[in-house]
């Protein structure tokens, strides 16, 4: 995909002319790359700001109208603003058609609907979100897409089985890495219950009726006094011997 975007050369050289030109609107860049020289350009920010906001941006083809010539470009970075957090610079690169170049492509998932894998409750597990490619800076892919048709679960998307642009390879080249995976469904295990929480909660879900270490639960209330009254209605004990007064016996005469 190709878009277009004005430009105007700059010839500022000091700090506050730089800002000067922001606070109009404009954002500072640098073009470079190929036999032409480096030029300083300036954007603007309301344009520069809806191409930015692409997922793609930086592999994305650009159209640069600088007063009047048109020279494609690629976007290879982007300064921002420390306080504003606007972009406050941009290095904008030449296409040289035969030369080759490497980005970040983003990759995009197609027919989920179509996934056995996915039916069943499966989950797509995206290990790559954006794959680095070197290809020709005239071929440069907006996107990889990756088919979900047929796979089920416990199935792999590798780099060998994505189509990828002519003359278009990875830089990873050693290895035939994963992009995605479709993952068994998650399944939340309840916690286990510790063993005085099961005691809390006795067998029937009542309050368990002893818990170690737990002290003696207090009589009801009225228990108190029956056992009173019980204890007055038992005969009371004896006298004791030491109680009793000895009888003396008469002697007789």
């Amino acid at each position: 995909m190709i878009n277009n975007l004005k430009a105007t050369k700059r010839e500022t050289k000091t700090a506050g002319e730089t800002k000067s030109l922001r606070l109009k609107g404009l954002i500072p860049a640098i073009l470079y790359g190929g036999q032409s020289p480096n030029l300083k350009i300036s954007v603007e920010e309301k344009s520069f700001n809806n191409m930015f906001n692409s997922e793609t941006f930086l592999s994305t083809i650009i159209d640069l109208d600088i007063e009047g010539k048109k020279e494609k470009v690629i976007p290879r970075d982007v300064s921002f603003h420390v306080v504003t957090e606007k972009p406050a610079h941009i290095d904008f690169m030449r296409i040289v058609k035969g030369s080759k170049i490497i980005l970040e492509i983003p990759v995009i998932f197609k027919n989920n609907s179509s996934s056995p894998g996915l039916k069943k409750g499966g989950v797509l597990n995206i290990v790559r979100r954006k794959v680095q490619l070197k290809c020709q800076a005239e071929n440069i892919p907006d996107n990889l897409e990756v088919d979900l048709t047929g796979l089920d679960i416990g199935a792999s998307v590798k780099i060998s089985s994505v189509r990828l642009p002519e003359n278009a390879k990875p830089t990873i080249s050693d290895r035939d890495f994963v992009v995605a995976t479709i993952a068994p469904p998650t399944i939340v295990k309840e916690p286990e219950k510790t063993t005085e929480e099961q005691a809390i909660e006795g067998t029937d879900g009542e309050a368990a009726t002893t818990v170690e270490g737990a002290e003696a639960a207090p009589a009801k209330e009225g228990e108190a006094g029956k056992k009173d009254e019980k204890a007055k209605d038992q005969p009371t004990d004896k006298k004791s011997s030491a109680d009793k007064k000895p009888t003396e016996k008469k002697e007789k005469k």
